[in-house]
């Protein structure tokens, strides 16, 4: 089996991107119901108990901790339960996340993503100022909500810094570049693979202007960077390129908005 192929994926590229979608959907869902049991168990109102989850980094980092635990759960069972049925030739679990991309992390990968950081740069640089330039109805300068506001001592940095640099390239990868782009590389090239694997990947990313509206230029980001991630992925045949890259963009916006405070 090639680097770019997923012949050992025993599931239809459909079953694979629905499933990974309403997993990522269940395990928010789940998260948000355990973490507003909280301020029920305190006896808060709910506007407190709003309060209380909008502006505590503690609230923040648990919801994201459960959320991505439960999503790396719900696929893994999923896949288990995929390799469990009557099927020939028969697959194990470890060949399936061969296939997905999850391997033993070498320097090599390390090295491509740090070659392809600038090339997203680059490119996203030129895609934003034409879209400032000729989308007038794109407000490039709307603010991405994240949750994590008032993060002031070495406590606080430190929750955020996992919940924003560390969390999601693992679990984001997986999902996305592991199960989906695996899913629809299985049956179809790479272009329609990436395309759909970044159309999707920037549509989950267009509600994080929150009461603002859809984010558009979060959209178009995260469209330019899984373009890339894919490519990545193709051609290393592993996750850890693109866990690298996601990693080193989330940690410059990190030290952007929480350090240096551009």
């Amino acid at each position: 089996m090639s680097a770019t192929s997923s012949r050992a994926l025993p599931w239809s590229p459909l079953v694979g991107v629905v499933w990974s979608i309403v997993i990522f959907f269940v395990a928010q869902t789940i998260a948000g119901i355990v973490i507003g049991l909280y301020p029920l168990l305190r006896g808060w109102d709910s506007r407190q108990g709003q309060q209380w989850f909008e502006s505590g980094i503690t609230a923040q980092f648990w919801f994201v901790l459960f959320a991505q635990a439960l999503t790396v759960t719900g696929l893994l069972l999923f896949m288990r339960w995929h390799v469990s049925r009557p099927r020939k030739p028969k697959v194990s679990l470890r060949q399936v996340l061969r296939s997905i991309g999850v391997t033993k992390p070498k320097f090599k990968h390390l090295g491509a993503a740090l070659i392809a950081y600038p090339l997203y740069f680059i490119t996203y640089g030129i895609i934003f100022v034409l879209v400032d330039t000729l989308i007038p109805g794109i407000d490039t300068a709307q603010k991405q909500e994240l949750g994590f506001d008032n993060v002031i001592g070495p406590l606080a940095l430190t929750l955020t810094f996992i919940s924003l640099v560390v969390l999601p390239p693992l679990v984001e990868e997986f999902m996305s570049r592991g199960v989906i782009y695996s899913s629809i590389r299985s049956r179809y090239k790479f272009v329609v693979a990436a395309l759909i694997t970044s159309v999707l990947f920037a549509i989950a990313h267009l509600p994080a202007g929150g009461a603002a509206g859809p984010l558009y230029i979060a959209a178009i980001d995260t469209f330019v960077l899984s373009m890339i991630l894919c490519f990545l992925r193709e051609k290393s045949g592993s996750l850890w390129p693109g866990i690298y890259l996601h990693a080193a963009k989330n940690g410059v916006a990190f030290l952007a908005l929480f350090i240096f405070v551009i």
